[in-house]
């Protein structure tokens, strides 16, 4: 697999999508293979685009990645401004596009824009829990989502973990943390694998239950939720030196690559579905070729392989079956569900483009930590 030349094409791609895009976000692909503004500025996945610019900016100092950048970050003020809908995805919103300039250029206004948002996710700390809230409003059906967390919050306690180092303020480090100890308690079960949705008791603090969320069902093992939990754990290792979260993304991926390997490293959407109907999952597999090669930074020599090779062959199953390299179209990589229960599988997605592209310059050693 020639990673430099994967480059190119990806770089070749990206610059031809910013061209037509302008200022807008993408998100999936139309029909005609285009991609549309995002339907809403307070969408979750509305920082990768501005991510995966930044990432190529760093690796090849073309302007036009900044630029396209910088006007999407700027569009983003609408969602601070507004604070509506704002939730446990605000790391991947603002992390994604003011943390990553900041942390690339100093941009003092980032900056700013950064410790706002990370204020913002520590206010849905609930100590009496010791959980970040995931929502606002009614999203997991028959339980009161006020006591609800689940793992996608994982990645993004790296904005809380920034927030402390700019500031030198435990507090956001220490909210992390606390978060990272619980899910860790509850999410992650002793075979590796992870629930997705957890909801607590307001009174008692006990949990009530574990939904199956965006995977098969209860006690299921939704893939891109295992995803999360690799990387996430890698990275509050990274951030915290605890060994237990070093230990919890280990185990979380022995079981994902458990599975992964039994249908040719492209990863189900859930590990403990039916067999059939067959739904993939490519974003989980780019998630978490990151999350093995973050823990190869953390491993001893004699280990570190384990994890490169296992990434590796994540990425060749992508690149081989699943990636469209035509500048004509737009979206990179294919073969993305949204959830089990989608109603269409097997699409291109954003984030799948931005963490598929992380994991190549990551292996060229031409990425940026962003996390």
């Amino acid at each position: 697999m020639d990673y430099g030349l994967i480059l190119e094409k990806i770089v070749s791609k990206v610059k031809a999508e910013a061209e037509r895009l302008g200022t807008a976000i993408p998100y999936i692909p139309a029909e005609d293979g285009r991609y549309r503004d995002a339907d809403s500025i307070y969408w979750w996945t509305n920082g990768f685009w501005a991510v995966l610019l930044w990432q190529l900016y760093h690796a090849t100092g073309e302007e036009i990645f900044r630029k396209t950048a910088q006007r999407s970050e700027d569009r983003l003020d609408e969602a601070m401004n507004g604070f509506e809908n704002i939730d446990h995805d605000a790391g991947f919103i603002w992390l994604h596009t003011s943390g990553a300039n900041y942390r690339l250029t100093g941009n003092k206004r980032s900056e700013r824009r950064t410790l706002h948002a990370a204020t913002t996710l520590a206010g849905r700390y609930n100590p009496d829990l010791e959980i970040i809230r995931a929502w606002d409003g009614q999203w997991i059906k028959g339980y009161d989502t006020t006591g609800a967390a689940i793992v996608d919050t994982l990645m993004n306690l790296p904005l809380l973990y920034l927030a402390s180092e700019i500031t030198h303020d435990p507090r956001f480090k220490s909210i992390a943390m606390r978060h990272a100890d619980t899910m860790l308690k509850y999410m992650l079960r002793p075979d590796g694998s992870s629930n997705h949705q957890l909801v607590f008791d307001l009174e008692t603090g006990g949990l009530i239950a574990a939904p199956g969320g965006q995977g098969y069902a209860a006690g299921s093992t939704w893939s891109r939720g295992l995803s999360w939990a690799v990387y996430g754990y890698a990275l509050s290792y990274r951030h915290t030196g605890m060994e237990r979260y070093l230990d919890a993304a280990k185990r979380a991926a022995a079981h994902f690559m458990t599975n992964a390997s039994l249908t040719g490293y492209v990863p189900l959407a859930d590990f403990r579905a039916p067999k059939e109907p067959v739904y993939y999952d490519t974003t989980a597999g780019a998630v978490s070729a990151c999350g093995l090669l973050e823990i190869a930074e953390h491993v001893s020599e004699n280990e570190r392989e384990i994890y490169i090779e296992n990434a590796k062959k994540l990425l060749c199953a992508m690149d081989e079956k699943w990636c469209d390299y035509n500048p004509e179209t737009d979206g990179i990589l294919d073969g993305g569900s949204v959830s089990y229960h989608a109603d269409k599988h097997h699409e291109k997605i954003i984030y799948g483009d931005y963490f598929y592209t992380e994991a190549i310059l990551r292996i060229l050693g031409k990425d940026f930590l962003i996390w």
